[in-house]
């Protein structure tokens, strides 16, 4: 009987196997982005100037990163707000989805079309449609800002009957006032734990009732854990999401400085630094993220 030539263990086997799904990504990597990339780079450290038989580009070094942090009356500003907001607002929408999700987990008449109704922001944020939606929810916050001063000072009044911290309060009524980005930045953080929570055992939950835990032992012992990878997915995305969507201010910046003065070099030394502290977040917010996360074998 001949021996196999190549006998792999579980583990590679399993290492094996996540190469081969992540594989259709790094070709698609190669072959796509890397060129563009390293194009953008070429931009970041050149001045571009118009000729007639197209464009020219003329190095400069780091000119352009210089001008955008040192010269540039905006960028440092947009920079700062852009990445503090988005790491604010982290913690709300992964609370927010999350606990809606798992309202939308439980058996009710017309499950179906409330989930549809949460899945409608990702609709809503293309092109014009977000446009239109941006105009019309500048026009009620400026017709109702009496209203809604009137609730944050309810809502901060019950919250202080209860006793909590002046930083929570503040927390949730930050949140709670940006109630629309925040269901848009959930559409899809609440499909993703829905369907964790869809695929949780059920002969988990039968155990631990035979066992006379309760629903809070319940939810801590083998729901959270059993989702918790899904947490580490959704910051990803938020994370991704936040700091390229249609309403982000640094993104329509750039975008101005580009199409409408024309200063493409700059514009893509910002690009690229935005980029890079995309990666910087996320490399550290895994990293954290990750060590907490419990995968079931």
């Amino acid at each position: 009987m001949k021996r196999p030539l190549f006998k792999l263990t579980l583990r590679q086997k399993r290492s094996l196997a996540g190469y081969l799904w992540v594989a259709p990504f790094i070709i698609g990597f190669i072959f796509f982005f890397l060129a563009p990339m390293l194009q953008s780079f070429r931009f970041s450290v050149s001045e571009l100037i118009f000729t007639t038989e197209g464009y020219e580009l003329k190095y400069v070094g780091l000119q352009n990163f210089k001008y955008a942090v040192t010269v540039d009356p905006n960028f440092n500003q947009y920079f700062t707000e852009t990445v503090l907001g988005i790491l604010v607002n982290i913690p709300s929408v992964i609370m927010f989805s999350f606990f809606i999700a798992s309202i939308l987990n439980q058996e009710f008449k017309g499950r179906t079309l409330v989930r549809a109704i949460f899945f409608l922001p990702v609709i809503l944020t293309a092109g014009v449609l977000h446009q239109l939606e941006v105009e019309d929810l500048m026009y009620l916050t400026t017709r109702d800002r009496g209203n809604i001063m009137l609730s944050t000072a309810t809502m901060r009044d019950f919250f202080l009957d209860m006793s909590l911290p002046k930083g929570i309060i503040g927390y949730v009524i930050a949140a709670a006032s940006n109630l629309p980005q925040l269901i848009e930045y959930s559409a899809i953080p609440i499909l993703i734990f829905l369907a964790g929570l869809q695929s949780v055992p059920v002969h988990l939950y039968e155990c631990a009732k035979i066992e006379g835990a309760t629903g809070w032992e319940t939810f801590w012992k083998i729901t959270f854990p059993l989702i918790s990878p899904l947490f580490l997915t959704n910051v990803i995305f938020i994370t991704v999401y936040s700091f390229t969507a249609p309403g982000n201010n640094l993104v329509q910046y750039i975008s101005d400085l580009t199409w409408g003065r024309g200063i493409f070099g700059v514009s893509v030394a910002m690009s690229l630094m935005y980029f890079v502290a995309i990666g910087l977040i996320l490399l550290v917010v895994g990293f954290v993220i990750e060590r907490n996360v419990f995968y079931m074998e």
